[in-house]
């Protein structure tokens, strides 16, 4: 049994097209059409058992392109998931881009949105034309997720190709298809006419007059299911080719009877319990049943064309053909319905056992186990973020609920911090009030020392009572957490943090100090980023410009190496860039750095005032230096907003008011720069890129051609420049598109 890399593992089987089976039929000449139309997304759509994966499977075997493929499923329905295995998928078929898939993830809409950008360059500057074929996409509902892909499909080259097969309609084809770029394959393709009917019936050695075969297909509708159904009741001599219907009443009746008859009851009850999971692997299905020969019944049943796949070449792990899974769940729902949460539960339990805790939240939380679920989440909170997926952690909570979440207060705090870290002001005060009125003795599972020491820490970044509050708090936590707790880095953050807004900068020093040595100990990116941005202001104020460039280098290197550049605490890292770029005089590199801090400064709201604060006041120092007035009193008109909800923030507020007085013009100066892009024009900015036109992007909008035009126009204006071209060049060197 593996007891390590089984995510890889996983993972690898998601991005390996499966093997191709014997006896199937082929449809080259379907492939050969839709290879030739030249477009570049093929859909294809069709329900259950019309038989989409095997002509992907046969595509993926059969073109000479580099072939890059990816399996869906559930747990994929995430921005943040699925941006990460596009773009790993593609790596596998285009290894030149290999590092694609660590950079394209991030903690909200905005980074995400680039992240689609970046694999779309990706695609664009392709070294060789490739085919990306990407199965069950109906798994797929966010909207989110479909929008993103539209924008990664609107930058396929010529010489390549996107497939997408789905049970239900596909969001992103229609416009495609209204431009020319994508033709879609349905039911009335991938039907079988009874030529290949006779061939089904050959490949189970049963013999079919032309007139039979003709029957079958036309009784079946053409339905590949049902055709091979039928071959599969001939071959049992049961009934004549030409009884089989596609009738689903039917279909069962025939899996009841006939299907499950050729089996021992041994068998038949272990195809019913394992189909209660997505994949299939021998030491798994072990664990589950509680048996030792999961693995050779596995590849009994594969050879006895049991309707049941195999994923890997080394036919490790395999799937049942999604009908014959259903068909499955359905018997053992009906004869043991109290068994199927059991099961799902012993899968939860061999996953989070061998080295694959997320795939284990995944089934648990479609159980009743809230309790346990709960306290995994906690306990993968802080690596989840880290990795660029709090959209997952996001997701998990919104699946457990805020019944659940009030039932494990430790829970309660880690979805309070995360608001915070995710820019959701609101909900992460309402979890701050919550945690307040109640109490919670055990050890968390997330790793702190106490949920006391927890609720400490969130209440000291809030800074709602004022920096005297602030203060008792952080020192509170700091104490609590001990050198091997993986909060302690953030706790001494918080600590210095509170010096800083009681006025003693050489003692934020000295714990920031701290703080970086524990932070790189532990592996904890943020607050390294945190710790050195810190030390580069405070020595910067103090005149240590050169002390303060290796801290602003160390702080760039973690963001950059970790892919941190859509989390708060950047904010503070580019700001301190922009700020030493400007000192230095490189000003192209204070307009790139001052670029990426205005896109950081999106998730730094009243819920962490003092990063906030103090982030938007270094950065207007830098535009105003700069000459980028109108983008200094911007930030702060923000800061004022904060300040109204969070007015007690110590030297801050003096600070302020200092800058401010600097700051009010004389008359009516409108400054060397105009304003920072807006969110609605940096959802426009992704699709600039790409070949498609103002209308078409007003399609994919979902907006009005006006609107999408003065968004554009802005764009340039913003960016200074006269051109798409101009404008998309300009934007990537500034970091606001990928390339």
């Amino acid at each position: 049994m593996p007891t390590i890399g089984l995510d890889d593992t996983l993972l690898t089987v998601k991005l390996s097209p499966p093997r191709r089976r014997s006896g199937m039929v082929s449809r080259v000449a379907l492939l050969d059409s839709v290879r030739d139309a030249a477009t570049a997304v093929v859909g294809v759509t069709a329900p259950a058992g019309y038989g989409k994966s095997t002509l992907l499977v046969e595509w993926a075997h059969r073109d000479r392109r580099r072939v890059g493929w990816l399996s869906l499923d559930r747990s994929d329905d995430d921005p943040s998931a699925l941006l990460f295995l596009l773009a790993s998928a593609y790596e596998r078929a285009v290894p030149e881009h290999a590092g694609l898939a660590a950079v394209v993830t991030g903690p909200d809409a905005a980074a995400r949105g680039r992240g689609a950008a970046r694999i779309a360059s990706a695609f664009r500057r392709s070294p060789v034309p490739f085919i990306l074929l990407l199965d069950d996409l109906h798994e797929l509902r966010s909207p989110e997720c479909h929008h993103l892909l539209g924008v990664v499909l609107s930058a396929v080259p010529p010489g390549s190709q996107v497939v997408t097969a789905s049970r239900h309609e596909q969001p992103h084809l229609p416009s495609l298809r209204a431009a020319g770029e994508a033709v879609e394959l349905t039911t009335r393709d991938l039907a079988l006419d009874a030529s290949a009917a006779a061939q089904v019936f050959a490949t189970a050695r049963v013999d079919v007059t032309p007139a039979q075969a003709a029957d079958v297909a036309a009784r079946t509708e053409g339905w590949p299911a049902g055709i091979q159904l039928a071959a599969l009741i001939a071959r049992e001599g049961e009934d004549q080719p030409g009884r089989a219907t596609g009738d689903d009443r039917y279909i069962a009746d025939y899996l009841q009877r006939e299907v499950f008859r050729r089996f021992d009851p041994g068998i038949r009850d272990f195809l019913r319990r394992t189909a209660v999971l997505d994949r299939l692997h021998g030491p798994l299905c072990d664990a589950v049943l509680g048996e030792r020969s999961s693995q050779d019944r596995l590849r009994t049943l594969e050879a006895s064309n049991a309707f049941i796949v195999a994923l890997d070449r080394r036919r490790e792990w395999y799937r049942y053909h999604p009908l014959f899974r259903e068909f499955l769940l359905a018997e053992l729902l009906r004869d043991d319905p109290e068994a199927v949460e059991k099961l799902q539960v012993r899968a939860a339990d061999w996953f989070q056992a061998n080295g694959a805790p997320a795939t284990a939240v995944e089934y648990l939380l479609i159980t009743q186990e809230r309790e346990r679920c709960a306290q995994l989440v906690a306990e993968l909170a802080l690596t989840t973020v880290s990795a660029g997926q709090i959209s997952t952690l996001q997701r998990w909570l919104g699946v457990l609920g805020e019944r659940t979440i009030e039932a494990y207060p430790p829970l309660a705090v880690l979805a309070g911090w995360v608001a915070a870290s995710a820019g959701q002001a609101v909900v992460a005060q309402r979890w701050a009030a919550f945690v307040e009125e109640v109490s919670f003795d055990p050890t968390p599972t997330h790793g702190g020392a106490s949920f006391a020491s927890s609720r400490s820490m969130l209440r000291a970044m809030a800074c709602a009572s004022g920096p005297e509050a602030m203060m008792a708090d952080a020192e509170f936590s700091a104490a609590q957490e001990p050198l091997r707790s993986p909060w302690r880095a953030t706790a001494l953050c918080v600590l210095a943090e509170a010096h800083l807004v009681a006025g003693s900068p050489r003692r934020a020093r000295a714990v920031l100090r701290d703080a970086t040595e524990v932070g790189l100990a532990a592996g904890d990116t943020g607050a390294v980023v945190l710790s050195e941005s810190g030390l580069a202001l405070v020595d910067m104020d103090l005149g240590c410009w050169d002390e303060a460039a290796e801290h602003v280098g160390l702080a760039l290197r973690t963001v950059d190496q970790h892919h941190l550049e859509d989390y708060a605490c950047s904010l503070l890292a580019f700001a301190a860039a922009a700020r030493l770029a400007v000192h230095r005089g490189n000003l192209p590199e204070a307009d790139r750095q001052l670029a990426r801090a205005m896109r950081a400064r999106a998730a730094a709201t009243y819920a962490l005032p003092c990063l906030a604060t103090r982030g938007r006041l270094q950065l207007a120092k830098a535009c105003w230096t700069r000459g980028g007035h109108s983008d200094a009193r911007r930030l702060l008109g923000e800061i004022d907003d904060i300040l109204r909800r969070r007015p007690e923030l110590g030297t801050l507020v003096e600070q302020v008011g200092e800058l401010r007085t600097i700051t009010t013009p004389a008359g009516n100066d409108a400054g060397a720069h105009d304003a920072p892009l807006t969110p609605a024009e940096l959802r426009v900015l992704p699709y600039l890129p790409t070949h498609l036109r103002i209308a078409d992007i007003a399609q994919r909008l979902q907006l009005s051609r006006n609107t999408v035009a003065s968004e554009v126009s802005a764009i340039y204006r913003k960016l200074g420049a006269t051109s798409r071209g101009e404008a998309v060049d300009r934007a990537t060197f500034l970091g606001l598109l990928g390339g």
